[in-house]
């Protein structure tokens, strides 16, 4: 073992105390909690009103929730002395500003314990109050005012920025219908492999002119900048985007285009289900035991699996189901491609076969063909941009999903953006190396 130099035990020191201007003068271990008696070091005898040297006239105390050794929670008992101006007569208070906020109930120790618990270890307020022996609306307010201060707030969190992805998400759940709003994901260090995807910013509803408005409120500096936006096949992001960000390239992701085949053969498994056997789908029918094998790729099928499309598509009446089966691993093929130039050309052949000349029977492949024709420049987009995905954006979405499950829900957007942005903006490298300031 390594020679190391002790020096005598230092409560002040060990409880991080010096950085609070404090000295600890007492200790009391309780059953839920450990509290700490502290003096503030440095004296203020000068008057701030007229500058002249005050007497002590008694003290106060100062209660803090400091952060916890161990998950002790650990309260700070701060005795602070009062001065009376000799000349002027004015009664002040010592300053305690760098131990806590005036009025706060936290210490700074402890509000950035509670800042690195909900950004870097996802624990829920719920915890983080626990962990400090206060109320939770208490944590609440002091993580979601220091959070917006610090970290949502700076002006630079916007730079650098050119790509981003679109996608609506469900923040709350209600009987009379589901209340969305529009994430927007910042796609730069996905695309460049410089990190990881963050988010943006968050706007109440799902529509255009909610995407529109985000984008005409950021500075024209910075929609100059944006070169590539990747959306799903809402046309609403679509016609924001052409009229917002003119230069951009809208990226459609393969995520929601093979989604849309997927759909398509599901719809269409389902009509000759109905029309062959008059209802719907049962464990014991053909159609139905394959619905999932169906959109398994056919380079990841096992022998089974095979023989069981094989055994499907066997009877003529099954040939529609047959068709859009091809179409919809045609579409895989394409974007799995190792070669993109090559997968580009087989998007180009797949677009080109199902937009003409397509049976009228296969209504479901006339409809995705439409669709794919409208977008065709959005869908092959993706084949010149490698990197540019709203994957990124779904795995976003699915972590706000669980903050929200977590959190038994939200009922306020605004406190819901807040904790989002601080779940998942980012801010991390913050944290972690520089101090706040």
């Amino acid at each position: 073992m390594p020679d190391a130099t002790f020096t005598s035990p230092d409560l002040t020191t060990f409880a991080r105390l010096d950085e609070l201007g404090l000295e600890a003068v007492g200790q009391r271990v309780e059953r839920d909690r450990a509290v700490i008696a502290c003096r503030v070091v440095e004296p203020d005898q000068w008057c701030r009103r007229c500058g002249c040297e005050g007497a002590p006239r008694d003290t106060v105390t100062r209660v803090l929730a400091h952060e916890p050794f161990g998950w002790r929670p650990t309260t700070l008992v701060v005795t602070v002395r009062r001065y009376r101006c000799a000349h002027c007569g004015h009664v002040w208070r010592q300053d305690t500003t760098a131990a806590a906020e005036p009025r706060a109930k936290l210490s700074r120790q402890g509000l950035r314990w509670a800042l690195e618990a909900i950004v870097l270890k996802h624990l829920t307020v719920a915890r983080v109050a626990e962990g400090l022996a206060v109320a939770w609306n208490t944590a609440n307010n002091a993580v979601l005012a220091e959070g917006k201060r610090a970290l949502i707030d700076d002006p630079g969190r916007f730079d650098g920025v050119t790509a981003i992805g679109v996608d609506e998400h469900v923040w709350r759940h209600t009987r009379t219908g589901d209340k969305y709003v529009t994430v927007i994901i910042d796609l730069t260090g996905i695309r460049d492999g410089t990190g990881p995807a963050r988010l943006l910013d968050m706007v109440e509803g799902r529509s255009k002119a909610a995407f529109k408005t985000w984008l005409a409120h950021r500075p024209q500096a910075w929609r100059d900048a944006v070169e590539v936006v990747a959306m799903d096949g809402f046309t609403g992001f679509k016609t924001a985007t052409a009229e917002e960000l003119p230069d951009a390239v809208t990226v459609m992701d393969p995520f929601h285009v093979v989604r849309l085949a997927g759909d398509a053969l599901d719809t269409c498994r389902r009509r000759v289900q109905q029309d062959l056997h008059g209802h719907r789908g049962r464990k014991s029918d053909p159609l139905y035991r394959a619905r999932r094998t169906l959109h398994t790729g056919a380079d990841l099928l096992t022998d089974t699996q095979a023989e069981r499309l094989t055994a499907l598509f066997t009877p003529d009446e099954h040939v529609q189901v047959e068709a859009t089966w091809g179409i919809y691993q045609r579409m895989i093929a394409a974007y799995r491609h190792e070669d993109r130039a090559t997968g580009r050309e087989l998007m180009v052949k797949l677009i080109d076969s199902v937009s003409t000349g397509v049976p009228t029977a296969l209504v479901e492949v006339t409809k995705l063909g439409r669709t794919l024709k409208t977008r065709a420049a959005d869908v092959l987009a993706y084949f010149d941009r490698p990197g540019t995905s709203n994957g990124p954006t779904e795995a976003i979405n699915g972590r706000l999903e669980h903050l929200r499950g977590s959190a038994l829900g939200f009922r306020n957007l605004t406190n819901y953006i807040a904790r989002c942005l601080l779940e998942s903006g980012g801010f991390r490298p913050q944290l972690l190396h520089p101090r706040l300031g």
